[in-house]
């Protein structure tokens, strides 16, 4: 296959849709590029895109033996701990392996309290197995679990299992949301406002629903704050074209890794309530904060602290996930959503919704009670549960620390502080002469640079232009996740092969 001069594969420039040929003549296909639904071709996911494609196949090449500038391709794209090599808690899975294979009962290496947690959820399933359909909003008892867990969370504020909707990851939820609020043709289609750096399931999600994308900018030389004047700004230039009605808040911030203060949150709430706005939190990288001085604060919590002026009348959708955190399961697709102060009709119509794909994966159920119903203090398997947990989290800090700090010792590389999540979001400088070949190839920029760095050290990262940015500025994304032999490693060949592309075209 032809590739440009950063490496990527060429696409053909006809775009015509070849036909097959038969004996009697063209046989035309019914579903052509054409006749597709129009909306699925403005879908672009740039976590799994262009750049991980050729990531497998450099990967492929390598097994086959082919000479490259590397061993290994590092795949810093996604946020994978597993493939990234983080060891899985021992608590969740002991009690995951005990619900798929019930006989591990009587294995006596297990620990008493793993046993009794998965009778108990064996006991909540149809036939008492795991292979059982469970109730289209999920498992009863884990729901109930859930509904604790958040009330632990945020300080004993109430929070009702039957505003509970357990999800095939925090993705599946988001989107069942947003195509309940999605309505409307022209200036009545529904505007959704999202925060830009954007996680592109987002973008993505809107696009697929026909919806209207409205971009609120986070403010980078302030750690990427949320900035209400902003959305006052984005809400206003949005009523001109659309019917804004959705706010999408993520905390902590993906890709930009900022914990937002208690004050922001308050003031998001405000504008809420005032603008009459749905909001949309997505809160799945609570258990993520690392920065001095930065806490965890749920929409939820400090929507109720705020009083019945705003706790009985905001509407609200909060996410949570199996997937990041300290555990990092992402193959398990397990999640939640909470609903508050949605209409009874709605929520009628949301339960009608869920059910259509009959429920959520149960294995992923399992393992979100496990995840809300830890061990306790006392019990047999709490001391290790809580050092294998806290050995993560204190690791991931030190990998958010190194990053920031071996990142800035690159000249024409700026990097925020990552005070949470599992991202850096760097802003790299890109000379003006690889800006025009990258145009003369249709590329953005930081795609060049991207593709650049893959082909030549073997490092995946995914360009800023994918997760939406300022224009004029480029950046890329990169998870912090790898070990931390390799990513001091990867930032030193990053921070190097910067210095040398800086040289190249300059």
């Amino acid at each position: 296959m032809k590739r440009s001069l950063s490496g990527t594969p060429l696409a053909e420039r006809d775009g015509k849709v070849t036909r097959k040929m038969s004996e009697n003549g063209t046989c035309n296909r019914i579903l052509t590029l054409d006749s597709m639904n129009p909306c699925i071709q403005k879908v672009e996911y740039a976590v799994r895109g262009p750049i991980v494609i050729r990531a497998v196949e450099l990967e492929k090449e390598l097994q086959q033996g082919v000479k490259k500038p590397f061993t290994e391709v590092i795949k810093a794209n996604i946020g994978d701990a597993h493939a990234m090599g983080q060891k899985p808690v021992t608590f969740l899975r002991q009690v995951s392996a005990i619900c798929l294979y019930p006989e591990l009962m009587n294995d006596n290496k297990f620990p008493e309290d793993v046993k009794q947690k998965a009778a108990r959820i064996l006991q909540a399933c149809g036939g008492h197995s795991i292979g059982a359909y469970s109730a289209s909003q999920g498992i009863e008892v884990i729901r109930q679990d859930v509904a604790k867990y958040i009330e632990r969370r945020d300080g004993g504020i109430l929070s009702d299992p039957n505003n509970i909707y357990l999800s095939t990851g925090a993705s599946d939820s988001i989107v069942t949301m947003l195509k309940l609020l999605v309505s409307g043709q022209g200036k009545s289609r529904t505007g959704v406002m999202i925060p830009i750096p954007q996680y592109p399931l987002y973008s993505a999600a809107l696009a697929e629903l026909d919806a209207v994308q409205v971009n609120y900018y986070l403010d980078e030389e302030n750690c990427w704050a949320l900035d209400i004047n902003e959305l006052r700004r984005a809400l206003a230039e949005a009523r001109k074209h659309c019917d804004p009605k959705v706010l999408c808040i993520i905390n902590p911030g993906n890709p930009t890794g900022q914990v937002q203060s208690r004050k922001c949150i308050e003031d998001v709430i405000r504008f809420a309530a005032e603008e009459n706005l749905f909001l949309m939190a997505d809160e799945v990288y609570q258990d993520n904060v690392y920065a001095k001085g930065c806490a965890f604060h749920s929409f939820k919590k400090v929507l109720f602290e705020m009083g019945p002026k705003y706790s009985e009348t905001l509407e609200l959708a909060s996410f949570h996930s199996t997937s990041k955190g300290y555990m990092g399961e992402c193959g398990f697709r397990g999640g939640y959503m909470e609903v508050i102060n949605m209409d009874p009709a709605v929520k009628q119509q949301l339960t009608k919704l869920v059910s259509v794909r009959l429920c959520p994966p149960v294995p992923g159920q399992v393992l979100l009670d496990v995840i809300v119903n830890p061990p306790k203090p006392g019990e047999p398997s709490y001391k290790q549960f809580i050092s294998e947990k806290q050995a993560v989290l204190n690791n991931l800090a030190e990998k958010a620390r190194l990053t920031e700090e071996i990142l800035n010792q690159a000249p024409g590389i700026r990097c925020n502080p990552v005070q949470g999540a599992m991202y850096s979001f760097p802003r790299i400088h890109i000379p003006e002469k690889a800006i025009k070949l990258a145009q003369a190839e249709g590329q953005a920029p930081d795609m060049f640079f991207c593709m650049k760095l893959l082909e030549e050290t073997g490092i995946c990262v995914v360009p800023g232009s994918g997760f939406g940015q300022r224009e004029g500025t480029h950046h890329f994304r990169m998870t912090i996740l790898p070990p931390t032999d390799k990513l001091k490693s990867l930032l030193e060949r990053l921070k190097d092969f910067h210095q040398k592309f800086m040289d190249e075209y300059s």
